[in-house]
C-alpha cells in the first residue's frame, strides 16, 4: 500500500529542520521605499517572461479543452456556440488575474509598515527558499501554504518579492470582490478569483481548469492555493479539498510537462489576529461580509502586539515520484488529451493519498510556540476545576513545572517547538501569558482563563447580571474557550495518534493488544473527519503511536498485551484530556439526535438545534465542556455518521433532508462515551 511510505512510524527527533532568519529586521534597519522600488527580476520555469494577462486568455479561450467544452454545452442547451464563447469570456474576465508591478511596490511599501508594527519578527527558513528558487527554474511549481488567517497569502507574496522569487498567482475566493477597491488591488497583485461552488456548471469548470492549467504548463508563474479550501476557525488542519490538486496534476498525467513540483508551506502565528471573531463565528455569530469599509474600521487591531510568524517552506514534492509505481499514465493515450473526462479510481485514490501526505507535512512543519502548551494545561486544569469545584486556576509554579514536562515530552514526540532555551523558563512564561493577557488572568499568584472580563461587558460599578442572561454569559465565556482552544488545536498532529491509543486503552474490554487495537481503530474512525487521518493508516498509526509511549516509557508492549507503566500515568492522563472534549462533542450530538431531534430534519435545522440543546445542557451543569458548542465539531460529528450511514441523506427530498437512524445513533453513542471512566458521570447524568 502507498500510503506506507508516508506514514512508516520513525523517530521523530531524527528530523532536521532548517534554520530561520527574520525578514523584518532588515526592514527596520532599511528604507521601506527603496525595498519597494528595489530592481526585481525573478527567474521564470525554463527562462520564460512573464505573461501579458490579454496573452493568457486568449491562450486560454482559443484552447482545444475549451472549445471541446463550449460546443459540447452548445448542443446540451441548443444555444449558438457564439453565445457559449462569450459567455466563457465572461467568465474569464471575472476569474482572470491582472498583474501589474506598480501595485506589487505599493504592497511591498504598505505591507512592510504593517507587518513590522503588527509582529515582532518574520521568521522564514532560507534553505527552503533556495530550495523553491532551483524548483521554480526546473518544473512547473505548485505552492500549498497553511490557512490559519487572512494574513496567508498576503504574506506568502511579501515574502517571495523579499527573496526576489516570481511572485505566485492565487487562488481566492469571490468574498473579495465584494471589497470594491481592494478587491481590484488584490488582483492586481496576483489573485485570480473562483465561485465557492460550480460543481454542476461544465462551462465554468472548463474556463477555470484551463486557466490553472494554461499557466501551470507554461510555467509563467508558480500557482497557489489552500489544500485545505477555506481558512480553519479551530487551527486545525481541515480534510483536504481535491478539486485543485486534481487540475494541477492532470498536466502530468497526460504527459504535457515533465513534472510538477509541489511545496507545503506551513505558516504558524504566536498570535492570530481574528482569534475572537473565529471563536464568534463558531458559535453562532455570521461572518462579517469583506468590504473595504471594513478593512478601515479594522485598524485599531495596529495597536496590538501579535508576537512573531515563522513560515516553513518544506521539501518540494516531486508528482512524478509520487506517481511512480502507483500511476500508469497509458491510460491517457486512448483518448484525445482536450477531452475532459473524470478521474479514474486509481487517479481520485492517488491524488487523496497525496493530499493527505502534503497536509501532514505542513502540519510536521508548524512551529508551536510555548502558549500553545500552556494553552493545553489551561484549559485541561479549567476543566477539571469545574467538575470538582476547586480554587480557579493554576499556582504559577505548577504551571512552569508542568509546562516543562509538556515541553520535554512534545519534543520527543518530535514537535517543531520554539522554545527559547537561553532564557529561564518563569521568564518564557511570564512572556506569553504577557502576549495573551486578553484571554487569561493573574490573580494571587495564580493564572487562569480570563471569563470573568469575557462576560463583562458592564461599565465601571455597574452589576453584570443587569446586562447580560445566563446564556449570553455562557457564550461570552465560550469566546475565551474556543480561543483558547484554538491554539491548543495547533498541537494536536503533534499528541493524536498517542492520545488515540491512551483513550483506546481507557475503552477497551482488556489490555490484550488485539482489543486495544480494536478500540483504537474505532476511535480513529469516528474522528476521521476530525483531524487528518489518512484512510487505509490505521495499522501504522497505531504502530506510531506504540512506538512513541513506549520509546517514553509510558508503555510496555509486547505481542500480547499493552500494559501502562507507572510512570506513565501522567502522560496518559494528559493524553486522553486532549481528547475528552472531542469524546463528549460526538457524544451530546449523538445523544440530541436520539433524544430531541424528529427523525427527519434538513442540515440547515441541525446547528441552531444542537446548540440549543447543547447550550440548555451546559447551563443546567450537566456537560463538562464548553468546546461542543462549536459549530466545527457538530458539523464534523455529523460528517461522520453520514459517512457511517448512521444518518443519511434522503434522494427525492428537499435538499439537505436528513433522516436519523436512532438504533445506530444510540450505539455510537454508547460506544464513544460509555466505557470511557472519565465520561461515565457525564454519560449518567445526560
Amino acid at each position: 500500500m502507498a500510503s506506507k511510505a508516508v506514514y512508516l512510524h520513525r523517530d521523530p527527533m531524527l528530523k532536521k529542520r532548517d534554520d530561520f532568519e527574520d525578514i523584518l529586521e532588515e526592514r527596520r534597519n532599511s528604507s521601506d521605499l527603496r525595498y519597494a522600488l528595489r530592481c526585481y527580476t525573478p527567474i521564470l520555469y525554463k527562462g520564460v517572461s512573464p505573461c501579458k494577462a490579454d496573452t493568457l486568455k486568449n491562450m486560454v479561450l482559443q484552447s482545444d479543452q475549451l472549445h471541446y467544452v463550449i460546443n459540447q454545452v452548445s448542443k446540451e442547451m441548443s444555444r449558438a456556440v457564439d453565445d457559449i464563447q462569450e459567455e466563457a469570456s465572461a467568465i474569464l474576465e471575472e476569474m482572470a488575474h491582472c498583474l501589474q508591478l506598480s501595485t506589487v511596490r505599493f504592497f511591498a511599501f504598505t505591507l512592510s509598515k504593517v507587518f513590522k508594527t503588527l509582529f515582532r519578527s518574520i521568521c522564514v527558513n532560507e534553505e527552503g527558499i533556495q530550495r523553491l528558487q532551483q524548483a521554480i527554474q526546473e518544473h512547473p511549481v505548485v505552492l500549498l501554504p497553511s490557512h490559519r488567517s487572512y494574513m496567508d497569502f498576503l504574506l506568502m507574496s511579501y515574502i517571495l518579492y523579499t527573496y526576489d522569487l516570481a511572485l505566485p498567482v492565487i487562488a481566492a475566493g469571490m468574498d473579495f470582490m465584494g471589497m470594491k477597491f481592494v478587491g481590484e488591488m488584490l488582483r492586481m497583485s496576483g489573485a485570480f478569483f473562483i465561485r465557492r461552488s460550480f460543481g454542476g456548471d461544465k462551462l465554468y469548470w472548463a474556463v477555470f481548469s484551463e486557466y490553472v492549467k494554461t499557466m501551470l504548463k507554461n510555467g509563467f508563474a508558480p500557482v497557489e492555493f489552500f489544500l485545505e479550501g477555506t481558512r480553519s476557525r479551530t487551527c486545525k488542519s481541515l480534510t483536504p479539498k481535491l478539486g485543485l490538486l486534481n487540475i494541477v496534476m492532470d498536466p502530468y498525467f497526460k504527459g504535457e510537462v515533465f513534472d510538477v513540483s509541489l511545496v507545503p508551506v506551513s505558516i504558524s502565528y504566536e498570535r492570530i489576529l481574528e482569534e475572537a471573531l473565529y471563536a464568534r463565528e463558531m458559535l453562532g455569530v455570521p461572518k462579517p461580509k469583506e468590504s473595504t469599509s471594513g478593512l478601515f474600521k479594522a485598524r485599531k487591531v495596529l495597536s496590538e502586539d501579535y508576537g512573531s510568524i515563522h513560515v516553513y517552506f518544506g521539501q518540494p514534492v516531486s508528482v512524478r515520484s509520487l506517481a511512480e509505481g502507483r500511476i500508469n499514465r497509458c491510460q491517457f493515450n486512448l483518448i484525445p488529451r482536450h477531452v475532459p473526462n473524470r478521474p479514474s479510481e486509481d487517479i481520485q485514490s492517488f491524488v487523496n493519498d497525496s493530499a493527505y501526505r502534503l497536509v501532514r507535512a505542513q502540519e510536521e512543519n508548524m512551529v508551536l510556540k510555548p502558549w500553545v502548551l500552556l494553552a493545553s494545561l489551561l484549559l485541561q486544569n479549567h476543566h477539571q476545576n469545574q467538575a470538582s469545584g476547586q480554587n480557579p486556576g493554576m499556582a504559577l509554579d505548577e504551571l512552569t513545572e508542568q509546562a516543562v514536562w509538556l515541553r520535554d515530552l512534545s519534543r520527543q514526540y518530535g514537535a517543531f517547538l520554539h522554545w527559547p532555551d537561553h532564557m529561564p523558563p518563569p521568564d518564557v512564561i511570564s512572556s506569553s501569558l504577557s502576549l495573551h493577557r486578553g484571554l487569561v488572568k493573574m490573580s494571587e499568584g495564580r493564572v487562569q482563563l480570563a471569563l470573568e472580563q469575557a462576560g463583562g461587558q458592564a461599565g465601571p460599578g455597574e452589576p453584570r447580571s443587569t446586562l447580560a442572561t445566563p446564556e449570553e454569559e455562557l457564550l461570552s465565556r465560550a469566546v475565551v474557550v474556543l480561543s483558547c482552544a484554538s491554539y491548543r488545536n495547533q498541537a494536536l498532529h503533534v499528541f493524536l495518534r498517542p492520545a488515540l491509543l491512551a483513550a483506546a486503552i481507557h475503552t477497551a474490554a482488556s489490555n490484550q493488544k488485539q482489543e486495544v487495537f480494536n478500540s483504537f481503530s474505532f476511535l480513529r474512525n469516528m474522528f476521521s473527519n476530525e483531524f487528518i487521518l489518512c484512510p487505509g493508516a490505521t495499522v501504522q498509526d497505531f504502530e506510531e503511536a506504540c512506538f512513541l509511549l513506549v520509546k517514553t516509557g509510558a508503555l510496555q508492549v509486547t505481542q500480547q498485551e499493552v500494559l501502562v507503566t507507572e510512570r506513565g500515568h501522567r502522560t496518559l492522563v494528559f493524553l486522553t484530556s486532549m481528547l475528552d472534549p472531542f469524546l463528549q462533542g460526538y457524544q451530546v450530538v449523538c445523544r440530541f439526535l436520539c433524544e430531541e431531534a424528529p427523525e427527519v430534519l434538513t442540515e440547515k435545522q441541525f446547528i441552531p438545534a444542537v446548540r440549543k440543546f447543547i447550550i440548555k445542557h451546559l447551563l443546567a451543569g450537566r456537560l463538562r465542556y464548553t468546546e461542543v458548542l462549536s459549530s466545527d465539531l457538530q458539523k464534523n460529528t455529523l460528517a461522520a455518521l453520514l459517512r457511517l450511514g448512521a444518518v443519511r441523506k434522503i434522494k427525492g427530498a428537499a435538499q439537505g433532508t436528513l433522516k436519523v437512524n436512532k438504533v445506530m445513533v444510540n450505539s455510537l453513542e454508547d460506544t464513544l462515551g460509555g466505557k470511557l471512566p472519565t465520561q461515565k458521570a457525564v454519560v449518567a447524568r445526560l
